[in-house]
């Protein structure tokens, strides 16, 4: 037998699984309605494929995944999409997302699809592609995208692969019943996870408080070479994957580590069998097994659901009496958290509904002052120091929270169980994750801020340097020009009678347009014409403001293309003088160069605008 260590810390609450294993695994049917969230797992929000009024069908991918850390979205049964729009959804928060809502046909028609008849002969990549397009996500925690967790890398190899099977949260029982009745299911994707990762060991842990499921285990690992099936005392959070590791291995995940860093995966029972489903079937992730349990419902048990069922309607499969239910809780009473409404859709991450009586499940006592006790310390899995944290967090001291670890904290909740001081210590905890993560995304944002003005600093400076380069240039071939010709650059003093006469006839043109002026005036009084008053000249000059208003507005970027375009011409008509007076040998070469240098310059600097609008 293999040997298995302990955990520190850890906390023994009421079980109260019996209640929801009476009777064997059913099918939760077809609702009337499907909301699926596009976000259901770590890492980008899929982007939807359909719209309103689309047909689809069952297994039809419906949203594709946006980047690396992402997973696409399936129809769970054939339909029509009813509606886009904002949903409340499974959230802490009772937030709204995004949600593709589909209202079932009732023919549950299938796209075509096939598995592998041979795993074997397909390469890792090969595999990893198809678990990334069914849209597996792991099943037991916060959703990570499974084919992102499997494709490890080459500098860090994986030797042992270890299938969670605790399921150590009170009330739980959908990974007990998963192991009592589809046990060869489970097998089977753990064998197709080892070939991926190429591991030399496999284990699967589970509580010695599921014993027919233990044994149903081992049962079906009895054909299956190198699958060890390791029991181990029951405790609070040993489910945790740093905690399971440690149980199985002895061996202790770094802070801020990865248990790849040791040469282990973790995978969930639920996650084996849909990858299972999606390798040998064909089939995406689209229904998941579902605990129903608590003392308003007059028959708990577990649901295979349809990814996407309103909570409402497994309650009411399971007689839940809703008078009798003061709150009700998505999870576990451990980890779990209300939700606002019974609407709220069922995800890949959903393993439970808790529908508590008010004596079952009381409302928490008034919090108190914290006595310094120190039991929080000695029931946290992590070895951390809660109380520390708890101060620190109720201060938003952040520096001093990440410096004290508060990331290696699993929110078990183990703390706020034992505190007779009734603080709600995970709570604290998960408020100020969430602030730091806000804190370190507005830190990057800045950072990104200030490297696009150095860059575009940068850029002007070197414009400008090129600019006066191509000015010196310039200048040093007119003067060879002058030396070659042999003759001589006037000088200021010699410039300044040219400037002289410049100004004189600009004064005598003036002139001319009022005496011009005066005339055509005097030439319209005398044809009983009245010569424009102030008045009218303002009239003119407000019609034109006016046109000028009741013109479209353009954009920024839609004004630096009209001004790119202007330029442009221009560039183009003075080149074209350019060359006629190169060709010609006309004295303007050296003015209509610079005109040119000029109208260039001014083109790249639009071209920076309108390049530095586009980034923001």
């Amino acid at each position: 037998m293999r040997k298995v260590w302990d955990i520190p810390g850890g906390v023994h609450p009421p079980e109260n699984k019996a209640q929801s294993v009476t009777r064997p695994i059913a099918s939760a049917g077809i609702p009337d309605v499907l909301i699926y969230p596009l976000s259901q797992h770590i890492g980008a929000a899929a982007v939807p494929l359909v719209e309103k009024g689309d047909l689809v069908l069952k297994g039809q991918m419906i949203a594709e995944a946006m980047g690396f850390v992402s997973a696409p979205v399936h129809a769970a049964t054939s339909g029509r999409v009813t509606a886009i729009e904002e949903r409340v959804i499974a959230h802490p928060s009772g937030m709204h997302a995004p949600c593709i809502v589909i209202e079932p046909d009732g023919e549950n028609r299938w796209i075509e699809h096939s598995g592998l008849e041979d795993y074997t002969s397909a390469t890792p990549a090969e595999l990893l592609s198809i678990i990334h397009d069914a849209g597996v996500a792991g099943m037991g925690g916060a959703g990570f995208p499974s084919a992102v967790k499997l494709s490890t890398r080459p500098d860090t190899p994986i030797h042992t692969l270890i299938i969670n099977g605790t399921e150590c949260e009170p009330y739980i029982t959908s990974d007990d019943m998963l192991m009592r009745e589809r046990a060869d299911e489970i097998v089977r994707g753990t064998e197709i996870i080892a070939h991926i990762l190429g591991v030399s060991s496999i284990i699967i842990g589970v509580e010695d408080n599921k014993p027919e499921g233990i044994a149903s285990l081992r049962s079906a690992a009895e054909h299956s070479a190198g699958i060890e099936v390791i029991s181990f005392p029951t405790k609070y959070p040993s489910g945790g994957e740093k905690q399971l590791i440690q149980i199985l291995t002895g061996q202790e995940v770094p802070s801020g580590g990865l248990p790849s860093a040791l040469g282990i995966v973790c995978q969930n029972l639920g996650t084996t069998v849909a990858v299972h489903h999606a390798v040998d079937r064909g089939e995406p992730l689209i229904s998941r097994i579902i605990t129903v349990t608590g003392d308003s419902c007059r028959e708990p048990a577990n649901y295979e659901v349809l990814l996407g069922t309103p909570a409402s309607h497994l309650l009411e499969l399971s007689g839940q009496q809703p008078e009798l239910c003061e709150r009700l809780i998505m999870g576990g009473p451990m980890m779990g958290f209300a939700l606002e409404s019974a609407e709220v859709p069922v995800v890949k991450t959903t393993n439970c509904l808790l529908a508590p009586t008010r004596a079952e499940l009381p409302p928490a006592a008034p919090q108190q002052a914290c006595i310094r006790c120190g039991i929080c310390a000695e029931a946290c899995p992590a070895s951390l120091l809660p109380q520390q944290l708890f101060w620190y967090a109720t201060a938003k001291e952040y520096e001093k929270l990440e410096a004290h670890n508060l990331f290696d904290c699993i929110e078990c909740g183990a703390c706020s169980f034992v505190c007779p001081s009734n603080i709600p210590l995970v709570q604290y905890y998960r408020a100020s994750k969430a602030d730091i993560r806000r804190h370190h995304l507005d830190h990057e944002r800045s950072e990104r801020s200030r490297a696009r003005f150095e860059s575009r600093q940068q850029r002007i400076e070197q414009e400008e340097a090129e600019k006066q380069a191509r000015r010196q240039a310039r200048r040093e071939a007119a003067q060879a020009r002058a030396k070659e010709a042999g003759t001589k650059q006037p000088s200021r003093s010699d410039a300044a009678p040219d400037a002289a006469d410049v100004i004189r006839a600009a004064i005598e043109r003036s002139q001319a347009k009022k005496q011009a002026a005066a005339a055509q005036s005097q030439a319209q009084a005398d044809m009983g014409i009245e010569p424009d008053s102030a008045q009218d000249a303002i009239d003119r000059a407000m019609a034109k403001r006016a046109a000028a208003a009741a013109a479209p507005k353009l954009s920024p970027v839609e004004q630096l293309q009209n001004n790119l375009a202007s330029v442009q011409s221009r560039i183009s008509k003075t080149g074209e003088k350019l060359e006629q007076a190169r060709t010609t040998g006309e004295d303007t070469v050296s003015i209509l160069e610079s005109s040119v240098a000029k109208l260039e310059a001014k083109r790249d600097q639009i071209l920076a605008e309108i390049e530095e609008l586009g980034d923001s």
